[in-house]
């Protein structure tokens, strides 16, 4: 089969290793069965071919599309530049592909939707994500019931539904959970590969990044512990099956 091609953007390695560990067992993937790139250690090769991978998955980062340029660490700038450069190809040749959390502010940013930190950023926890209609009728989410909880953390968010673009699930907090373009292009907000042991690993890592003030990681921990986020996954899971050739 042709491979996935998972790109990461997370510059700590930690968080990197722990979070391409989730993609392949929450998404049933051998380590075979992808291409691993990170962005903050190396290029995109110049002769990269999309066509010669099943799909694309894109990992989430601390980086934020709506921070100024001359506020962007030079790591995250350049892992931010490559993405960006790739998104014309995707959404014109619907390639399949599947952006989490970071993933949605770029695919949103290079369709031309505001992606601000104005309104919608969530706390580090869960949240309630539902159907909407156009979600109701999408086959990633088939088999997901109309209401799950799901993992997220994020200072930036997208303020308006993207031209061209299909809202598939909304939560009370940020209404953009996950979008589609096209037929094959979809983004979340919240992290389909995560459960409460990665997030765990992520809030000690970046404890001191402007997610949550230090004193309260101890909690934050518990709440994803009690959290019943298992029903992301089928996302990732469904993406892989419906896409694998």
């Amino acid at each position: 089969m042709r491979p996935f091609l998972i790109l990461q953007l997370r510059p700590e390695t930690e968080a990197s290793d722990d979070e391409f560990a989730a993609f392949l067992a929450k998404g049933g993937l051998a380590a075979g069965e992808v291409k691993r790139l990170r962005l903050d250690r190396e290029a995109l090769p110049p002769d990269l071919d999309l066509s010669d991978f099943s799909g694309v998955i894109v990992g989430g980062g601390p980086g934020c599309v709506s921070d100024p340029p001359e506020a962007k660490d030079p790591v995250e700038a350049g892992i931010e530049a490559a993405i960006l450069g790739l998104m014309p190809e995707i959404t014109g040749q619907d390639v399949p592909f599947l952006g989490c959390c970071y993933g949605i502010g770029v695919l949103a940013h290079h369709l031309g939707a505001r992606v601000s930190k104005e309104r919608y950023g969530e706390p580090v926890g869960p949240v309630t994500c539902a159907k909407t209609e156009e979600g109701r009728a999408d086959p990633i989410l088939q088999d997901l019931p109309e209401v799950f909880e799901a993992l997220v953390g994020h200072k930036e968010a997208v303020q308006e539904l993207p031209p061209g673009a299909v809202h598939l699930l909304t939560s009370g907090p940020c209404p953009f959970q996950m979008i589609r373009h096209g037929r094959n292009v979809y983004a979340t907000q919240f992290h389909p590969e995560a459960d409460a042991a990665g997030f765990e690993t992520r809030i000690r890592i970046y404890r001191n990044k402007g997610y949550f003030r230090p004193e309260e990681a101890e909690g934050l921990i518990a709440t994803c512990r009690a959290a019943d986020v298992a029903m992301p996954a089928r996302i990732l899971s469904r993406f892989v099956e419906t896409y694998r050739r």
